[in-house]
């Protein structure tokens, strides 16, 4: 398997890559390092749109061309020209002990955002909070779901399934899913990874049905069948994974984005790629992942 190191980004934690398939390009952000990135793989070029506090998730907005973006102290509005940004929501949480964490659209343009427990005092004990359901017409919402750190977004082909992770329990799970109303239905356990093999973190489905998720601390792509059932490894050259996306006109790459977070020194002599952003041909075509809020 050939792993491409497309930028040396060198992020404390970057996360949601996003192939935009109208431009061609792809976004991602740094958590930490606040920031949102486009990258343009036929220039090479990167522009880079800085935020103010921890920026946890994201969805484009067409028109002004622009983003909702998820910040420890709220949902904001970014338009992309004069780089503004206007408040759409008040964090759902205590933003001392909450920030907002993973984030993906479905079909119809609900911008779905979990949370994860990230107290600016690292001595408090873990709580859980909701995941929430955004719109520009409706704001924000609450659901039916709460957990210390959300993870693993994605939808199936046919949008009947939503997988979602509790990244502290190592639990990926299977919700039935209505494209129409948006309504969470059962919830049965797609697959738990053992606390040995790091968390289960970002994620992404192909054709076949199968789920890509990023095995944080583990440094490997795991595929599971539709069935929940272990099927490749990728080994990678990054401890951290954190998510992969399907990007090319074809969908048939794989971008990976990967964190420097929390190693030590040594740690980061060992893995000088720690932070970058890879890509791979796993063989298989994506699904397209919707990233337009509505």
């Amino acid at each position: 398997m050939q792993i491409e190191i497309v930028l040396d980004a060198g992020a404390i934690i970057g996360e949601s890559p996003t192939w935009m398939p109208t431009e061609k390009t792809l976004y991602w952000i740094d958590v930490k390092k606040p920031a949102l990135y486009r990258y343009d793989p036929a220039t090479l070029q990167q522009k880079i749109w800085p935020m103010p506090s921890d920026i946890g998730a994201f969805a484009l907005v067409s028109d002004p061309p622009g983003a909702v973006v998820a910040l420890r102290y709220g949902i904001y509005r970014l338009e992309f020209a004069s780089e503004s940004l206007t408040l759409l929501a008040p964090p759902p949480f205590d933003p001392v002990l909450f920030r907002f964490n993973e984030g993906a659209c479905d079909s119809l343009g609900r911008f779905w955002v979990g949370v994860m427990f990230d107290p600016l005092d690292p001595s408090l004990p873990p709580q859980k909070a909701s995941l929430h359901c955004f719109t520009l017409r409706g704001g924000l919402k609450c659901e039916p779901d709460a957990a210390e750190l959300h993870n693993g977004m994605a939808w199936s082909q046919d949008q009947r399934v939503f997988y979602l992770t509790h990244s502290r329990r190592g639990e990926i799970f299977a919700h039935q899913f209505s494209p129409k109303t948006g309504r969470l239905g059962t919830r049965t356990l797609f697959a738990k990874v053992d606390e040995t093999l790091g968390l289960p973190d970002g994620a992404a489905v192909d054709t076949d049905g199968g789920y890509w998720c990023a095995l944080h601390g583990a440094g490997r792509l795991r595929r599971y069948s539709a069935s929940g059932a272990i099927q490749r490894d990728i080994v990678l050259p990054v401890s951290q994974p954190t998510m992969c996306a399907f990007g090319n006109e074809e969908l048939d790459m794989l971008y990976v984005t990967s964190a420097a977070d929390k190693l030590d020194a040594a740690q980061r002599q060992r893995e000088p790629l720690a932070g970058a952003l890879l890509r791979l041909r796993p063989g298989s075509r994506g699904v397209v992942r919707h990233c337009l809020v509505c």
